[in-house]
């Protein structure tokens, strides 16, 4: 049904909202796609663009039912929600994938980029200021995101010399599937704020690099779009789930990841609720200060609003009733739930504390790690493949983590830093590059041929090990 310009703009309001996307009219007066604030601030008016800057058109088709449609404009016919912001001051939301400011010049080549610090400090420039809170931001006072460089700082490397080494192999294999480096990349959500092509740029720079991706459950991209980016069918694409709190939602999604072809399903379980991430919350205060019962609530709010908080270890049960692909348990924290994870029959687990993103002052990754060595070493008996993520920064911290028995590690915020400032798959690319290097150097310098010769003597965690818990109960 054709409807007006005056039509729509009398729907503008937290009690009858209505926005335009791509020329269809949607009354998201109880379904919110992309966020209720955000949804809100474009009531009335035209939010495709706004939508386009965050996710896929297939969201649409996933989270609004056909009744929501309530007919169709012309585009040109509705004010652009993007163009009805008083001052660009106040815009914390258009283009976030762009710079954030007229005057901000060109970004650096990217040959010029030697670290991935500097990946971070460019991001932090050619972000949008929502976009960086967003990615940055971590709980309460962000001890654990500080702990978790720190804690590979408190390793030191123990060097041999005189041992002949004319290359080193980085080759490793993850559940199975050969991969170039012991590196994954980490499930990480909405990267179209880095980049209008988000994880479908990260597949194509995986499958360049020859990594393997953990697609997260809340992508800015359908895991179709994703698994058809892949630079070959060979290819390494995993599935990170959240559980629903309407488990049907989950059925559906673990479905489609395995008619998509992902090759093992990853349960994120350190987020039954979302950590206190400030700096996001603060971003998003003045979006609707018209509103007597607004909140602070970031964009990770509104994202992990549907996450169940009341699984518990029968989910493996339920998981495999779904899918005989392998799965691996993202979330873990102590060395107690490490061994339940090896007794359940898991297939891998991530050490994480979710980026210091859920509950601050949770120890480092690392730390569980050594727990693990010191309390249940049996576990390393490579049954259960063993990941970590969290403050990994160069390839020295690579190493410390497989010489202690890790398969392999994960990043998360590197890799959207490097798809942002226009960089895209080329930043990525670039980063990757920058990592190997320093994996293949330092490596060398251990007198280590290929990741098998990593042993924990090569590695002094004397200084780490001063944090390590007193006793445990298994």
């Amino acid at each position: 049904m054709p409807l007006t310009r005056a039509e729509i703009q009398q729907h503008n309001n937290r009690q009858s909202c209505w926005v335009a996307i791509h020329g269809s009219v949607y009354d998201v007066t109880d379904e919110h796609p992309g966020g209720a604030k955000v949804i809100l601030r474009c009531a009335g008016r035209d939010a495709t663009r706004d939508f386009d800057s965050v996710h896929s058109l297939e969201l649409l088709a996933e989270t609004l039912p056909e009744t929501t449609l309530r007919g169709h404009i012309e585009s040109d016919e509705l004010v652009d929600s993007a163009k009805a912001k008083t001052t660009k001051a106040n815009d914390h939301t258009s283009s976030p994938a762009q710079t954030n400011s007229n005057d901000v010049p060109p970004p650096p080549p990217l040959n010029t980029l030697i670290n991935l610090h500097d990946f971070e400090r460019v991001a932090e420039q050619y972000l949008a200021p929502n976009a960086w809170a967003y990615y940055t931001s971590a709980a309460d006072d962000e001890l654990s995101k500080r702990n978790n460089s720190k804690a590979y700082q408190q390793v030191a490397l123990r060097p041999r010399v005189l041992r002949k080494i004319p290359r080193v192999d980085t080759v490793t294999s993850i559940l199975g599937h050969s991969v170039a480096l012991p590196v994954y990349m980490s499930p990480v959500g909405i990267a179209k704020y880095a980049h209008p092509d988000g994880e479908c740029a990260l597949a194509r720079a995986a499958g360049e690099e020859g990594l393997a991706q953990v697609l997260a459950n809340g992508s800015s991209m359908s895991v179709e779009k994703v698994r058809q980016s892949r630079v070959t069918e060979d290819q390494p694409l995993f599935f990170q789930l959240y559980v629903n709190r309407d488990i049907s939602k989950s059925v559906e999604s673990v479905k489609r990841a395995v008619k998509a072809g992902a090759r093992g399903i990853w349960i994120t379980v350190d987020s039954p609720v979302v950590g206190k991430r400030e700096m996001d919350e603060r971003m998003n205060l003045d979006i609707s200060a018209t509103d007597s019962n607004a909140q602070g609530e970031g964009v990770a709010k509104v994202m992990a609003s549907s996450i169940s908080p009341f699984i518990d270890w029968d989910i493996l049960n339920w998981i495999r009733d779904l899918t005989d692909l392998p799965v691996v348990i993202k979330g873990i924290q102590c060395v107690e739930d490490a061994v339940l994870a090896y007794e359940y029959g898991v297939q891998g687990i991530v050490l994480s504390n979710h980026g210091g993103r859920s509950q601050d002052t949770a120890q480092s990754p690392l730390l569980t790690l050594l727990e693990i060595r010191k309390f249940a070493p049996h576990i390393l008996d490579g049954k259960m493949q063993i990941f970590i993520d969290g403050g990994i920064r160069r390839g020295t911290d690579v190493l410390k983590a497989i010489a202690l028995g890790a398969t392999a590690v994960g990043l998360g915020r590197p890799f959207l830093y490097s798809l942002s400032a226009g960089y895209g798959e080329n930043g990525v690319r670039r980063m990757v590059q920058i990592l190997r290097q320093e994996i293949e150097a330092n490596m060398t310098f251990l007198g280590a041929t290929c990741l098998k010769d990593l042993r924990p003597e090569m590695v002094n965690t004397s200084r780490l090990e001063r944090d390590l818990v007193g006793s445990v109960k298994l």
